[in-house]
């Protein structure tokens, strides 16, 4: 008779827990989006800003490098690389932290460290010292953005999810193109360290702001700790008036989240294709826009300020097409977007491969165009890897899924230089194209979450 007492009280507290997070999971999804949600996504916004202004100054830096420590494009490849290896590192580490300590924990983090190696590289001296310091700054910046992804994610409501993430991730894709207008400038005049000086120093001062963020209340759910949770959600309550109707309220308990579910057989199809589109989208993506500076210097001859402003046109490209993704991918879809794009994206750089690329001209509006729908694919996959793995595994899932967009970025600027070298220019391009074609056959394998909450998406 104990034991079965025992077993009653067990299950009736199993299931006051599921009836408490169901009710806090329904009250945050009939919150319509408030002024409540500006500041944390203008905050981690600003994070994922300088993130995408380190990831890029190097490209900007390059071209003077080359002259003044005499690099080949064997060592140009290996610079760009290294800092993209740091990154896998920094995306596993700190979205695992993310899942034990909390989105808000993690983040401060990576921030710090980004920041602390960015003045860091301003006394880098020589080749080898620059090369080990974009390693460890490369470790902070690969955590920063899964993080940010799985706590903005959670604060989302199912209904327009997907214009308030994206509207929200257009940061990234402004913050290359920011960086390089700024480095086209700050470059030329003042010199190299001063791209790294302006990003260490607005790192720390988005360090001391995520010190007033609150925790994502989902992960507070999941952690069992619904009073917390509670607190957060009376905050976002009281900031507006409006309700709205909840389709789903999914049955929620707490269940401790482990890597390893990534294999499981619910989870196993979504991890494999997930991690292939990253590999395929950044490979195009990054291999573009880390070279695109150096290669109209070195192959077109372009002088330096032409360069930087040529290589600039791509950033701006991509902002215009991530803003119209924004518009229209929770009417069109996840999947479908993505089919698209790297179709099109594929036939430009097939068209670019065909023509020769002969002329910088044929670069700037082929190779940018493509780049353009390439990069609504590398913001999206943000949007939805996040969706698609519960809140016990969102950050690490993530993680692991930017560990491999973190690899095809240090292995694509290496291909770019041996491919460059041993087949010219044009082989380039066709390269790019066949792995296109590849994104755009698994992308028909994508499970369509618009619309959706998380919740019934990922159980």
């Amino acid at each position: 008779m104990p034991e079965i007492t025992k077993q009653v009280k067990e299950y009736n507290n199993e299931i006051n827990l599921s009836t408490q997070s169901s009710n806090l999971i329904a009250r945050i999804e009939s919150i319509p989006f408030s002024r409540w949600h500006i500041k944390p996504r203008v905050i981690m916004g600003s994070a994922t800003f300088f993130d995408a202004f380190d990831s890029l100054s190097l490209a900007f830096i390059l071209p003077v490098l080359i002259g003044l420590w005499k690099l080949n494009p064997g060592q140009i490849g290996i610079l760009i690389s290294m800092g993209y290896l740091g990154q896998a590192v920094g995306a596993i580490i700190f979205g695992w932290m993310a899942e034990r300590f909390g989105r808000v924990f993690s983040a401060k983090w990576t921030i710090l460290l980004m920041s602390v190696m960015c003045i860091a590289c301003v006394f880098a001296g020589n080749f080898n010292t620059l090369l080990l310091f974009r390693f460890i700054q490369g470790i902070g910046v690969g955590g920063e953005v899964p993080v940010a992804a799985a706590y903005i994610n959670e604060l989302s409501r199912a209904h327009g999810r997907g214009r308030f993430f994206m509207l929200y991730e257009m940061i990234f894709p402004l913050g290359l193109m920011l960086s390089a207008q700024i480095g086209t400038l700050v470059v030329p005049s003042f010199g190299w360290k001063w791209m790294f000086l302006l990003g260490g120093i607005g790192g720390f001062v988005v360090f001391s702001m995520l010190f007033t963020l609150r925790e994502s209340p989902r992960w507070l759910i999941s952690k069992g700790r619904f009073d917390e949770a509670d607190r957060v959600i009376k905050e976002i309550e009281a900031s507006t008036d409006e309700r709205m109707p909840v389709t789903v309220s999914a049955p929620q308990k707490e269940v401790k989240g482990n890597w390893k579910e990534l294999f499981s057989l619910f989870y196993r199809g979504r991890t494999l294709i997930v991690w292939t589109l990253w590999f395929s989208a950044y490979f195009v993506s990054n291999g573009l826009n880390n070279w695109l500076p150096s290669l109209y210097k070195t192959v077109y001859h372009l002088p330096l300020q032409e360069s930087l402003r040529a290589a600039s046109v791509t950033n701006v490209v991509q902002v215009i097409a991530v803003f119209a993704c924004a518009l229209f991918v929770d009417k069109i879809g996840r999947k479908r977007w993505a089919t698209i794009a790297f179709i099109v994206a594929g036939l430009l750089l097939t068209t670019l491969w065909a023509v020769g690329a002969k002329t910088p001209s044929s670069v700037i509006y082929l190779g940018s165009t493509a780049y353009g729908a390439m990069g609504t694919i590398t913001v999206l996959l943000y949007l939805y890897t996040p969706e698609i793995y519960p809140t016990r595994m969102r950050a690490i899932g993530t993680a692991f899924a930017t560990a491999w967009l973190r690899l095809a970025s240090a292995i694509a600027p290496a291909v770019v230089g041996f491919v460059l070298g041993a087949k010219g220019i044009n082989f380039v391009f066709i390269l790019f194209a066949g792995v296109a074609v590849i994104g755009a056959v698994l992308a028909l394998r994508m499970i369509e979450t618009r619309e959706k909450v998380l919740e019934e998406i990922a159980p």
